[in-house]
């Protein structure tokens, strides 16, 4: 059953198209893979389906509901959330406090609560807190609670962001580059989380330029170049796509692959 369904997306920036009518459905509870050259339009579905960009043709329908037009915290709301290519945490706060901030949207105390220290607001602080370490823990990152996020290693602040995307409850998550300057054994503990989200009952959408990472852990996989989706399918499938080769490789490759 599709639980996300883009239909006909297009955005243009200053008459350079970035996207082309393109549809896709994504299953609940399937983990499903976006690639494609630089420039591909990859970036700019993500900002589509986040609320960053507004799209000039098309709809999104998240679980049925049209969300094209809503905010991007009405669509966090709703449980879309997305992490950046290029990271953007609270450099100067700590790691638990980035991963707190990421709650806010589901919590209800307001700030008088907190200004007259309530029984509701310490409840809620304490189950954040609670919460946070929680993810940390999961993420392999507890021992850095209390450091600042800007010095932790990049690839900590890689899971640290995914980390806070958690906190806002997720049903579906998109992934902008989770593997970015990570190890090759980083990258294969990354590839268990990532699994371990979808267990938990999230759907989960990822842009990723290691192959191998985005090959091993993805159900489908969609392929754009030059705003257009020209492939999708299993990774097996899309592997040995003569366009993705042509795309990928040139147009000489397809000839040997064939």
């Amino acid at each position: 059953m599709a639980l996300a369904e883009l239909r006909g997306a297009s955005k243009s920036f200053g008459g350079l198209s970035a996207l082309k009518d393109v549809s896709m459905s994504i299953d609940e509870g399937e983990i499903r893979g976006l690639i494609g050259p630089n420039g591909a339009g990859k970036t700019t579905l993500f900002n589509l389906m986040a609320g960053n960009y507004r799209a000039d043709a098309g709809s999104f329908l998240f679980d049925g509901r049209e969300t094209f037009g809503l905010t991007i915290n009405e669509r966090v709301a709703l449980g879309i959330v997305r992490t950046f290519q290029n990271i953007r945490l609270f450099g100067t706060m700590t790691a638990l406090d980035n991963v707190r901030m990421g709650f806010h949207c589901r919590t209800s105390a307001g700030w008088l609560s907190a200004v007259f220290n309530t029984g509701r607001s310490r409840g809620e602080e304490a189950w954040t807190t609670s919460e946070s370490e929680r993810l940390l823990e999961e993420l392999d990152l507890l021992p850095y609670r209390n450091e600042l996020a800007k010095n932790l290693s990049y690839g900590n602040q890689r899971r640290l962001e995914i980390a806070r995307a958690m906190a806002s409850r997720p049903r579906l998550l998109l992934l902008d580059e989770p593997a970015a300057g990570m190890n090759e054994s980083e990258g294969r503990q990354l590839l268990e989380r990532i699994r371990a989200i979808r267990g938990s009952g999230v759907t989960i959408l990822v842009v990723e330029h290691d192959m191998t990472l985005l090959m091993a852990v993805s159900d489908r996989v969609t392929v754009l170049a030059h705003g257009l989706k020209i492939a999708e399918g299993s990774p097996d499938q899309v592997q040995v796509d003569e366009r993705v080769i042509v795309e990928y490789l040139g147009k000489g490759a397809a000839n040997v692959a064939g």
